[in-house]
């Protein structure tokens, strides 16, 4: 399991150059003019866990297969969006099938690429698109609660659940809030869920900063960063143009280049660990010397559920889970010696995953 990452944000911040760092390809045409992404551009990314690969090295194993994460590049948006205004409609349909979102800001000045509103301000930008997707939220729930009146009045159980939490969103969407800040109750986290609200989803502010203030940020990027510490929302600084060139390195080359840079990592990983924590999700792996695998779970999930995401059979049958901890596996050299150690724990089904476990499951066909 990974997740859906839809990469957003108004024409020309630099979102298509960003997308085809990121997956490495060239299939987004970033080009100076509005709507240059018209259909979104899918790619799939590796998630880099340097975990995986002692693991795969302590265990010889002859594949490693790390687990993947979906971007998706979505078309700008513009003002008005909500309306249909530029490819508003479109936008609004793709971003509801995402499990995040990317909000790309622009945090550069550059007389040479255009501003859709002829100016450079970040929060603005992140406002504008805020509004639309509160409008949008707004219009779609007005329609739905007019459609279940009549089931509601039956005494309709799901209707009346349903009715409850749409008038709940949309108390906090008339106040100019996001759905993501209402407090939904556990039993309600299903049907909270299945009303696909825009603005329930997670977000990420990317500040795409120049080359030479990738390290440090800038005054527009500190302006997010405190936008987002309000909002309870995450952001990162990245540089697009040194992403672009990082995609076109290999090993020690990039390493030397984000040295230069005075950079630890590629804007990549940190965009991936900052969206698994916005997520809240982690990883649990399986070695042995065929395949070293990571698999992407929610934190919280127990070792059944664990076992689903390698095949639904696994958890159907799910006898124990044989778990050793990264770290031990790591420190004592691999699986028999770790089990000569009494490292390696006998985990029934309620036990709950822990980001980094190495998991053996046991089960009946």
């Amino acid at each position: 399991m990974g997740f859906r990452m839809g990469i957003v944000g108004l024409p020309n911040v630099g979102k298509s150059t960003l997308f085809n760092a990121l997956t490495r390809t060239a299939s987004a045409q970033a080009a100076n003019f509005p709507f240059c992404t018209i259909e979104p551009n899918v790619g799939e990314v590796a998630v880099p866990d340097t975990r995986l690969y002692a693991l795969a090295d302590i265990a010889k194993s002859r594949q490693i297969i790390p687990t993947r994460m979906t971007f998706v590049d979505i078309a700008g948006l513009v003002k008005g969006a909500s309306k249909g205004e530029g490819l508003g409609n479109q936008f609004l349909a793709n971003i509801r099938e995402v499990d995040a979102i990317a909000h790309v800001l622009r945090c550069f000045e550059d007389d040479d690429v255009t501003h859709v509103e002829d100016r450079v301000d970040p929060v603005a930008d992140a406002e504008t698109i805020e509004t639309e997707l509160i409008i949008a939220d707004m219009e779609s729930l007005e329609k739905r609660l007019q459609n279940i009146v009549r089931k509601v009045r039956g005494g309709d159980k799901e209707a009346v659940q349903q009715e409850r939490l749409m008038k709940l969103a949309l108390e906090a969407l008339n106040e100019g809030k996001p759905a993501r800040v209402v407090e939904v109750a556990e039993d309600d986290l299903k049907a909270w869920r299945m009303l696909q609200l825009l603005t329930s989803k997670p977000v990420l502010y990317v500040c795409n900063v120049p080359e030479d203030q990738a390290a440090e940020g800038n005054a527009h990027s500190e302006a997010v960063a405190r936008m987002a510490a309000e909002q309870g929302n995450a952001h990162v600084v990245i540089s697009a143009k040194i992403e672009e060139e990082i995609s076109q390195l290999e090993g020690e080359e990039a390493e030397m280049f984000l040295g230069e840079m005075g950079l630890e990592e590629a804007g990549l990983d940190r965009l991936i660990k900052t969206g698994y924590n916005l997520l809240k999700l982690e990883t649990y792996f399986t070695v042995g010397p065929k395949e070293a695998r990571a698999w992407t779970i929610p934190v919280g999930t127990s070792a059944p559920k664990a076992a689903g995401v390698i095949h639904g059979d696994f958890e159907k049958g799910f006898i124990r889970a044989e778990t050793i901890a990264y770290d031990d596996y790591v420190a004592l050299g691999g699986e028999q010696a770790a089990k000569d150690a009494g490292k390696m724990r006998a985990e029934g089904k309620g036990y709950v995953v822990r980001d980094g476990d190495v998991m053996h499951f046991l089960f009946n066909t």
